[in-house]
């Protein structure tokens, strides 16, 4: 049975992301990507555009799948080997939160929104799921995703 996963990651990070099939989060750390499985989803959260700076950004801006059970380090330099997972990330729209908030559940604060987002990466389930990716999966006809 899949599980749904939301991944906190400046946009600019998403698109490295999307361009290289794989996911990375927390700093590189190996247990949030031990916890997922082949098949799960993910969903990328952007709060900022990019990590170093504080512009805004507060939009889902990717979705994937799992696709194997394979956690990998990967050396982007000598002192740094982040922990990797493979993933097929869809077509699809990227979607302002702030509209959605009062609708999602994971959310259960909604004056303090962006509370749960501070863990980087985290568990939500089928409902929320459902309703932020019915918001972002293309029509065949659209040419907008996030690649």
């Amino acid at each position: 049975m899949s599980k749904y996963w939301i991944a906190a990651i400046s946009k600019e990070h998403t698109e490295l992301a999307i361009k290289g099939n794989f996911i990375q989060v927390c700093h590189g750390k190996k247990a949030p990507l031990k916890r997922m499985t082949k098949d799960d989803y993910i969903i990328i959260y952007s709060s900022k555009i990019t990590m170093k700076e504080n512009k805004k950004c507060q939009m889902f801006t990717a979705l994937g799948r799992v696709i194997d059970d394979h956690t990998y380090s990967f050396e982007m330099t000598e002192e740094f080997k982040p922990f990797r997972r493979n993933i097929e990330f869809m077509k699809c729209n990227q979607i302002s939160i702030i509209p959605m908030i009062e609708n999602l559940e994971f959310i259960s604060d909604k004056k303090y929104w962006g509370y749960p987002f501070r863990y980087g990466f985290f568990e939500i389930n089928e409902n929320d799921f459902n309703f932020i990716t019915s918001k972002m999966i293309c029509d065949k006809n659209d040419t907008t995703n996030s690649k």
